[in-house]
This record gives C-alpha cells, sequence and structure tokens, in this order.
C-alpha cells in the first residue's frame, strides 16, 4: 500500500512540474529523445541486443518449454501422491487419534 502512495505520489508531482514547465518544454524534450535514439551509436546497439534476442530465442523458449513440463509434472504428482497420502494420513491419524486416548485413559 505505501507503495502504491509513492508512486502516485511521485507522477502528481511529475504532473505538477511538466504542467508548469509547459508545451515547449515537453517539445524540447521529446526532440532530444527523439535526436538521441536515431543516433547512429545507440542504432548499432539496438541492433546487436536485437541480434542477440533473435540469436537465444529459441534456447530460451525450449528452456522454459522443458521447465514448464518439469513443473507440470511435480503438480500432477503432487496431486496423486497428496491425495493417496491425503487420504492414508486421514485413516493413519484416526488410530493414533483414538489410541492416543485410550492411552492417555489407561494412564
Amino acid at each position: 500500500m505505501r507503495g502504491k502512495i509513492l508512486i502516485l505520489t511521485g507522477l502528481a508531482v511529475g504532473y505538477v512540474l511538466g504542467a508548469r514547465a509547459g508545451r515547449q518544454r515537453y517539445e524540447d524534450i521529446k526532440s532530444k529523445a527523439t535526436q538521441l535514439w536515431n543516433d547512429p551509436r545507440v542504432q548499432t546497439k539496438v541492433e546487436a541486443v536485437e541480434d542477440f534476442a533473435k540469436d537465444k530465442a529459441p534456447e530460451v523458449a525450449d528452456f522454459i518449454s522443458d521447465n514448464a513440463k518439469k513443473v507440470v509434472s511435480q503438480v500432477g504428482g503432487k496431486k496423486k501422491s497428496s491425495s493417496s497420502s491425503s487420504s492414508s494420513n486421514t485413516s493413519a491419524s484416526k488410530p493414533s487419534t483414538s489410541g492416543g486416548s485410550t492411552s492417555a485413559a489407561s494412564s
């Protein structure tokens, strides 16, 4: 909750300061950002990142797919084992409860 309040406060302060700066300042910032983005050095780095992502995408997809299958099999295995263990636990807990009360009554 505190984080949300801080974000909203930051947005409000940014809005007020932006409104005071005016449309001209916004256009100046926008043109500088566009100029920076279109800089050849930046575009070289952007292309390098795009190439890296394209090269690694199949590996990442395989990794995610394999791990998702493992998680599904583990969850599926837990459901089967938990249902069988829960039935054995409930049957095991009944005698131990009655056994515990019997031993407590006999002492």
